[in-house]
């Protein structure tokens, strides 16, 4: 367990971060809450005895520095990442210590990529983007899934969710990618991203039972697009997403997630199927669970004590499926959601 490190949350009273940070105080780590908004800190720290409270912001380096002090790694969960991936980033290699974030906008982690790549792995260091429900599960039920095939010529992820009450950051960051790429679609095909105009198909796909088959959105691009190719040889990974989830996401008036446990988590769940194929064969793997925004955190804190623990893989700037055993890390988290992998066969699923 934690042991009693100090691991710093940026964003810590943001919906998400406030999940890590629970998650970090129940396997025994130490969190330092940071964030812009100093009375909002200030005011979250109160309701935990000892918690220590450092303001700074992204365009602060000397009060990143300041807020990273003595801590064993960070985790970035303010977004949009397109404006605070860069400089946690930076302030973790000046720290010498583990970056993690959150980030479902394709964009910023494909800049944490293509930025750090070379100098976190010349400094030994540990980057680690899209730690999260989409881009950090996604990828380690794929690698999963690819098993021994070192190649595969397609991935699909097909995202069922009942409903997407989204927060304000997840607004937030669509708007930013949304600038960033003028209003077009993104998806990955032929071995690279590609910009295009148009709406997304409708399609139906096969979840297994009891969700059996649901309309989806083809091409709702997520972060797989980016943590997937960062380290498998696969020329095309598709995602999708249930229609009625979109319909929430888009619609203005769709509240904020609403809390039905003790834990915090909405009455939301997702069904993740990750088919991939290669020749005539297919492998799948299936991952379940409560609340997209609660899940994060077990994913993240888990890579943060792997990390800390020395049960990784690689280094450098690297996806979930490249610097954990994925299988192992998905059973580990056997309390938070369900996984089930399933053995090749031979044809092809809807």
């Amino acid at each position: 367990m934690g042991s009693g490190l100090t691991v710093a949350v940026f964003g810590a009273y943001g919906h998400t971060g406030r999940f890590v940070v629970a998650e970090l105080l129940d396997r025994g780590f130490v969190p330092v809450l940071s964030g812009r908004d100093a009375g909002t800190l200030a005011s979250m720290a109160a309701s935990g005895p000892g918690l220590d409270v450092r303001p700074a912001s992204a365009d602060d380096p000397d009060a990143l520095d300041r807020a990273l002090a003595g801590a064993a790694a960070v985790v970035n969960c303010a977004g949009p990442f397109a404006t605070t991936a860069a400089p946690l980033v930076e302030a973790a290699l000046r720290a010498g210590i583990p970056y993690l974030d959150v980030a479902a906008e394709i964009e910023a982690n494909v800049d944490t990529f293509g930025r750090f790549a070379d100098r976190a792995r010349e400094a030994g260091a540990v980057v680690v983007p899209a730690m999260a429900f989409f881009g950090g599960l996604g990828d380690l039920l794929v690698t999963a899934a690819m098993g021994d095939w070192t190649a595969a010529d397609e991935v699909h992820v097909a995202y069922g969710l009942s409903s997407w009450h989204a927060t304000a950051g997840t607004h937030a960051a669509g708007r930013v990618s949304r600038q960033r790429r003028n209003g077009r679609r993104v998806r990955f095909a032929g071995g690279r991203l590609e910009y295009v105009d148009g709406r997304s198909p409708t399609l139906e796909w096969a979840f297994p039972e009891p969700m059996g088959r649901r309309a989806v959105i083809g091409e709702f691009t997520m972060a797989d697009v980016v943590t997937v190719p960062s380290h498998l040889a696969v020329p095309d990974v598709r995602t999708y997403m249930t229609v009625e989830a979109v319909r929430d996401l888009t619609a203005p008036d769709t509240p904020a997630p609403t809390a039905v446990d003790a834990r915090g988590r909405s009455d939301q769940t997702f069904l993740v199927d990750v088919v991939v194929r290669s020749g005539g064969a297919e492998r799948r793997a299936v991952a379940s669970g409560q609340d997209i925004y609660a899940i994060t955190a077990p994913l993240a804190v888990e890579a943060v004590e792997r990390i800390l623990t020395g049960r990784t893989r690689a280094v450098g700037v690297v996806s979930a499926g490249a610097v954990f055993d994925a299988p192992d890390f998905l059973r580990a988290l056997s309390a938070h959601l369900s996984f089930e992998l399933h053995g090749e066969s031979v044809g092809r699923r809807a």
